[in-house]
C-alpha cells in the first residue's frame, strides 16, 4: 500500500521492513531533508572543525522486558553502540531516558538501570545526560528507552565494488527467537538466548587489520534480507547469497519451519554485516572466529553485476531466488 494512501499507521510501519522504509523517504525524510540526513545512516556524521562525529539516537520497546540473553536497558546500550561503531566510530557517550508506565515494579526498574549501567561501563561508554517521564497505567508498555550516542570517526569506508564479499560474524536470528519464545503465552520453549552485545570491540579489531572494508551495518529490524535490499536501491550492482554458508543455529531453523518464518528477515542485536574486498575476506574471517563475538564467521555472499538493485540467494539445491525488502511484520511486534 502506497503511504500516502494508507489512513492509519499499522504496527507494520515499525517492522524495518518495505513499509518502514517508504514511511522514513516519504515522510521523514521529505520534510526533514538536509545534507547529514539524505545518507539514512545508522549515524549522522558531522564535521566539527575537521573532526568528524558520529551521532545516532534510537527507541526501545519490548515485550518481555526480561528475555534470555538480556533486558531493554542492555537491549538499548548495545543497540546505540552498535549504530555508532558500524560507522567506524569509536562510542563515547549516551543519554538514557526512561518513559515508565505507572505500576512497573521498583526492582524491575532497578535491575534494567543496573543493566544499562553494566553494559555501558563493558562498551566503554558514559551515560552523560538523560530524562524521566511516568505515562498513566495503560498508556505505555511497562517502559519505553530512548538512548542518543555520540562517537568519533576512525575510519572512512571505500565504494562498493563488483567481487566484494559479505561477511557475518555469526548465526542470525537468535534475538527474535529468544524474544518470542520467552513469550509464555506462545507455548514454546528453546535454549536459544539473544545475540544482543556491544560491537566495538569486534569491530574495531577489524577496521585496524584492514583499509579494504566498503561496508558495515548490524542486522536488526528486518534482518539481512532488508539491510543488503538498501545496500543495492538505486545502485548498479546486485548481492548473491550463498544459503549454505549461512551461520543459522538448529533450534532457529526449527522454530522458522514450524511457524513459516525465514531466518533471513529476523532481527539481530549482535551482529555485524561487512562487505570488503575480496583480498582481505579469509584475513578478517580468521580475525573474527578469534573473536568471542566472532566464533561463527562466515562469507555469506558476493558483490555482482547482475540482476542489478536486487538481492538473490543460491539455494542448497542450486536453484536462485530473489529476497526482497520484509514486507508487513513476520512475527508479533518485538522492538
Amino acid at each position: 500500500m502506497d503511504l500516502k494512501e494508507s489512513k492509519n499507521i499499522s504496527l507494520a510501519y515499525g517492522s524495518g521492513g518495505k513499509l518502514t522504509h517508504n514511511l522514513i523517504k516519504e515522510l521523514f525524510l521529505a520534510n526533514f531533508e538536509n545534507p547529514l540526513l539524505k545518507p539514512l545512516t545508522d549515524s549522522a556524521i558531522i564535521n566539527l572543525n575537521g573532526t568528524k562525529i558520529a551521532f545516532t539516537t534510537d527507541s526501545y520497546t519490548v515485550t518481555p522486558i526480561f528475555f534470555p540473553g538480556g533486558d531493554i536497558g542492555k537491549l538499548a546500550v548495545c543497540g546505540t553502540v552498535n549504530d555508532l561503531a558500524v560507522m567506524g566510530a569509536k562510542p563515547l557517550y549516551l543519554s538514557c531516558g526512561y518513559i515508565i508506565e505507572e505500576g512497573l515494579d521498583y526492582e524491575s526498574l532497578v535491575k534494567i538501570t543496573k543493566s544499562v549501567s553494566e553494559t555501558a561501563k563493558n562498551s566503554g561508554v558514559q551515560i552523560v545526560t538523560g530524562d524521566t517521564k511516568v505515562v498513566e497505567k495503560g498508556k505505555g508498555d511497562k517502559i519505553f528507552i530512548n538512548t542518543s550516542g555520540i562517537g568519533i570517526c576512525e575510519y572512512e569506508f571505500k565504494e562498493i565494488q563488483t567481487g566484494d564479499k559479505i561477511l557475518i560474524n555469526g548465526a542470525i536470528g537468535d534475538h527474535e527467537i529468544a524474544i518470542l519464545t520467552a513469550r509464555e503465552s506462545l507455548g514454546f520453549e528453546t535454549k536459544i538466548e539473544s545475540d544482543c552485545a556491544p560491537l566495538w570491540d569486534l569491530i574495531s579489531q577489524v577496521l585496524k587489520s584492514s583499509r579494504e572494508v566498503k561496508f558495515m551495518r548490524d542486522p536488526t529490524r528486518g534482518g539481512i534480507a532488508t539491510v543488503l535490499n538498501e545496500v543495492v536501491e538505486d545502485k548498479n550492482f546486485g548481492i548473491l547469497l550463498y544459503e549454505e554458508k549461512l551461520p543459522i543455529k538448529e533450534e532457529v531453523k526449527g522454530v522458522c519451519a514450524l511457524l513459516g518464518f525465514d531466518p533471513l528477515y529476523l532481527a539481530n542485536e549482535g551482529k555485524v554485516i561487512i562487505v570488503v574486498a575480496p583480498a582481505d575476506a579469509d584475513k578478517l574471517i580468521n580475525i573474527m572466529q578469534r573473536h568471542k563475538l566472532g566464533k561463527d564467521a562466515q562469507i555469506i555472499g558476493e558483490v555482482v553485476e547482475s540482476p542489478t538493485e536486487k538481492v538473490c540467494i543460491k539455494t542448497k539445491v542450486g536453484g536462485t531466488r530473489i529476497v526482497d525488502m520484509l514486507t508487513g511484520e513476520q512475527l508479533p511486534r518485538i522492538c
